[in-house]
């Protein structure tokens, strides 16, 4: 009887390892052996017992400290694993497999038991959003933001076209855009992140994802189309917006107003009948500057109609950015309300084939 015991506690034990050891999150971690894997004693010392915060999120902690070779790092202590410890596992896979100038850096990682952190490059800047709040003193030229909002488009691009698996974000926010300190964007934070393949257009996602003001319409309703890495482009698009101060300006009409109709493109769309498209830099900026303003605009409204098929890949996105502004037209002004039938996936829009040049209000 105590050996047939003995025999069934150890046919448990190996039948547990195994499917412990068989679990997604343990055979993503396999493949990242050749990448540094620090102890938690190892983290406490390289932040010197996390002496120095740098930022808070919703997945943890961002403290400062320096590897053992002197290099400065960000270290994300993660608080919490949500879904099974997806979030720690989507970034560690995402981000392993990038290396772009405009994504940020993944130093390594740490997995210990219960104990998990991210080591990323450290930016001197910080993020965007502290220069382009309404509270901050830190402001930014046209010229800047532009070459900032080009070298998030380019990560995207990246991101949905340039890695061997497609990776959408889907927490495209200034929060987790960090600056260099030649302010050079790099895009961070992929906890949300899912990996597909590149030719695979529809993702499915068990709850809605992102940060609100960002989210695509289609994330959290079907009725606006499929959730895809055409996603990624709305929250760019939301972000360039608020890049050049359109989401800042408030109307007596939007702020009494709770219907579709105060949806701030509304008034975007008539200030550009009037001539108006520098809300965040005034009258004093020179002639390129305002069409530069203009472009970025134009740009973001591009990216952020309702329906995913009428989006610009970001391909197509940076196509936009480094073209002429003559070559853009104003597209259809968005509406919460979605009656529009959306265009084919062979349309002019697709992403095969873009053309912006034909379509007007």
């Amino acid at each position: 009887m105590g050996a047939t015991f003995i025999t069934g506690c150890l046919l448990c034990f190996m039948i547990r390892k195994k499917r412990t050891s068989n679990h997604p999150r343990h055979q993503n971690l396999k493949g990242l052996v050749e990448m540094k894997q620090y102890s938690y004693a190892e983290v406490r010392k390289i932040t010197k017992s996390f002496s120095h915060t740098v930022g808070k999120g919703g997945f943890g902690t961002v403290y400062e400290g320096h590897l053992f070779d002197g290099r400065k790092v960000a270290v994300k202590i993660l608080k919490d694993f949500k879904r099974n410890g997806e979030d720690f596992i989507n970034e560690i896979t995402s981000m392993s497999q990038t290396s772009h100038v405009n994504i940020v850096s993944l130093l390594g990682f740490c997995y210990d038991g219960s104990r998990r952190a991210i080591m990323y490059e450290f930016l001197e800047n910080g993020s965007l959003d502290q220069f382009i709040s309404k509270k901050s003193s830190l402001n930014l030229d046209v010229n800047t933001l532009y070459r900032i909002a080009l070298g998030v488009a380019r990560g995207l691009d990246y991101l949905h076209h340039g890695c061997r698996t497609r990776i959408v974000h889907f927490d495209i926010k200034p929060q987790n855009v960090l600056l260099d300190e030649n302010l050079c964007p790099k895009v961070s934070d992929s906890g949300l992140a899912k990996l597909c393949q590149k030719r695979e257009s529809i993702l499915s996602l068990q709850d809605a994802r992102g940060t609100i003001g960002y989210i695509a319409p289609e994330v959290f309703s079907g009725m606006y189309g499929r959730v895809s890495h055409k996603s990624d482009v709305y929250s760019y698009g939301m972000l360039v917006l608020e890049m050049i101060g359109a989401q800042n300006k408030e109307t007596e009409e939007t702020v009494a107003s709770n219907s579709s109709s105060a949806y701030f493109p509304d008034w975007i769309y008539k200030d550009l009948e009037n001539g108006e498209h520098t809300w965040k830099f005034g009258d004093e900026i020179t002639r390129e500057e305002k069409e530069i303003a203009k472009k970025m605009t134009l740009v973001g409204l591009w990216c952020i109609q309702p329906c995913p098929l009428n989006r610009p890949p970001m391909n197509r996105v940076v196509e936009m950015m480094e073209g002429s502004l003559d070559a853009l037209e104003v597209p259809p002004k968005p509406s919460l309300q979605f009656s529009a039938a959306p265009l084919p996936e062979s349309s002019s829009l697709s992403e095969e084939k873009s053309d912006y040049s034909g379509v007007s209000i």
